[in-house]
């Protein structure tokens, strides 16, 4: 009894968070930011924690196979119960379920339909919809195919893929001309997928269907692959092009938010 109602004094205390959890939770994040291991010294300057509150917590946790140290350096690992929590993480996130509220907010702030696009077969495929309230809307419904060339998340994509896979699905056929915007020759291609990287987001102006402008940004993994692309599209009566910049750094952001949400790292270049 007196351990719980110390537990509930402390929790009360931190603003419903139990202090030594999260001390132990920001040491663990630590260790798995340095896979060389740390010791335990430059554990507890990395934590800005005691030298014998970060030995009570690492031993702590060893017992539960969290971490794991080294005896011989001195030095404190990541251990095979994190991975397993890890892994259980990984099995069960769902793309859809995670980006949802990211797709609401977007279509609260822009006022436009947002969308989640996948690479599928040399397209991508919308999986995923929050429609705007506009009686004017995106014509590309959940289950819709686009040419990766051809529109704002197959660039976004494009732009983050490994020049072989890039190139494997492009070589699949010619840079097909949808509308007389559409970019069609690989240099110029080329150009737009740097532009893409340089500022976070990918813009399709009127380049799958006249009338229609979008730009999106990609979502990244862990291994900091691109998996799939967030966007938001609506008739060029609304988005203006002075307008495409404003919101492509409104879709980074969420798409950065949502990559982190996922347990996925950006590249350097995409933050």
């Amino acid at each position: 009894m007196e351990e719980k109602a110390e537990i509930m004094e402390e929790n009360a205390r931190n603003g419903g968070q139990v202090r030594s959890l999260t001390r132990a939770l920001n040491l663990l994040r630590t260790l798995a930011a340095h896979p060389g291991g740390l010791t335990l010294t430059e554990a507890a300057e990395a934590t800005r924690l005691p030298p014998s509150t970060t030995h009570r917590l690492l031993t702590t946790l060893e017992a539960e196979r969290f971490v794991r140290t080294d005896g011989q350096l001195g030095l404190w690992r990541i251990g095979v119960a994190a991975f397993y929590v890890g892994a259980a993480f990984a099995r069960s996130r769902d793309t859809l379920a995670m980006t949802r509220p990211y797709l609401a907010r977007l279509m609260e702030m822009s006022g436009e339909t947002a969308n989640l696009f996948v690479e599928s077969d040399g397209e991508v495929v919308c999986i995923g919809q929050i429609e705007s309230r506009h009686a004017m809307r995106a014509i590309t419904g959940v289950g819709g195919r686009v040419l990766l060339h051809a529109s704002g998340a197959g660039k976004a994509l494009l732009a983050h893929m490994s020049a072989e896979r890039r190139a494997e699905l492009l070589d699949r056929g010619s840079l097909e001309s949808v509308t007389e915007l559409t970019i069609t020759h690989r240099d110029r291609l080329a150009r737009a997928l740097d532009e893409v990287r340089e500022l976070g987001y990918a813009i399709d102006d009127e380049e799958h269907a006249l009338g229609l402008r979008c730009v999106a940004a990609p979502l990244f993994d862990e291994m900091g692959r691109a998996v799939a692309a967030i966007s938001v599209s609506g008739p060029s009566a609304r988005i203006s092009r002075e307008r495409l910049a404003p919101l492509g750094r409104m879709v980074a952001q969420a798409a950065l938010e949502a990559t982190r949400d996922f347990g996925g790292e950006a590249p350097v270049a995409a933050q």
